[in-house]
């Protein structure tokens, strides 16, 4: 093992420093050394037991940690708020010493399935737009929908300011005024946005599911650990390392 050799920016995406992306502007900086030597060209090729800095502080690969959150309401998804308001991270007692992050982001008031973890290579691939990620949400309105207008999400009739919105597929609950989408687009705010471009508002919002992870009837607030494998036999192996 210690003779195998990884990409620089995949090294300190698995070591939870940032996603690979960052992590190339991170070298550009010149804020990376390896062996005590700076690192600027991107591509670069490093040993696993090669000594790796961040700024000064040495980096070191951790085992990769998965916990799947039902996200309440009124909480940030973000590791910290500039309004000292609580976060997701006040809910994960002591982020089990590991530096996790949220993938992607729920709003304030939206609720449901959210992935915290420190693998930055499965969080680029899931909020990357090319891989399609499919998301379902339960969306409660203001009033009972209409069927010409759930045709009009339906056959891909609703446009924003991105362009033309296509959903996976959209259909009425049993639930009075409630409906059910499913969507890969992750335009900021898209859900509440097609429902006010037709005259609605939209009341709760929660994601059900999250690129195959449910909430398994965990309560709001609630938590638990995934384990690599599940993940592996959630994601694939193209989305896993």
């Amino acid at each position: 093992m210690e003779h195998k050799k990884i990409k620089l920016n995949r090294y300190l995406s698995n070591a939870g420093i940032s996603s690979r992306r960052k992590a190339d502007k991170l070298i550009q900086y010149g804020a990376i050394e390896v062996n005590g030597k700076p690192i600027l060209k991107l591509g670069s090729t490093i040993h696993v037991d090669d000594t790796v800095t961040y700024y000064g502080s040495k980096v070191k690969i951790k085992n990769k940690i998965y916990i799947l959150l039902n996200k309440p309401r009124g909480i940030i998804t973000s590791t910290k708020d500039q309004f000292k308001r609580k976060t997701v991270m006040n809910l994960i007692p002591n982020y089990f010493g590991y530096k996790i992050f949220p993938v992607g982001r729920l709003d304030y008031s939206t609720t449901g399935v959210l992935l915290l973890t420190n693998d930055g290579f499965l969080s680029e691939k899931l909020t990357h737009p090319k891989y399609h990620v499919k998301k379902i949400y339960h969306v409660s309105l203001n009033k009972k929908i209409k069927n010409e207008d759930l045709e009009k999400i339906r056959k891909g009739k609703i446009y924003l300011r991105e362009g033309k919105v296509k959903v996976i597929f959209i259909e009425k609950s049993n639930i009075n005024n409630q409906v059910k989408i499913g969507i890969s687009i992750g335009w900021n705010r898209i859900i509440k946005r097609i429902f006010k471009k037709l005259d609605y508002k939209v009341i709760r919002l929660d994601r059900i599911n999250f690129g195959g992870l449910s909430k398994k009837n965990m309560k709001t607030g609630y938590w638990c650990l995934l384990k690599k494998q599940e993940i592996k036999n959630i994601f694939g192996k193209k989305f896993v390392i």
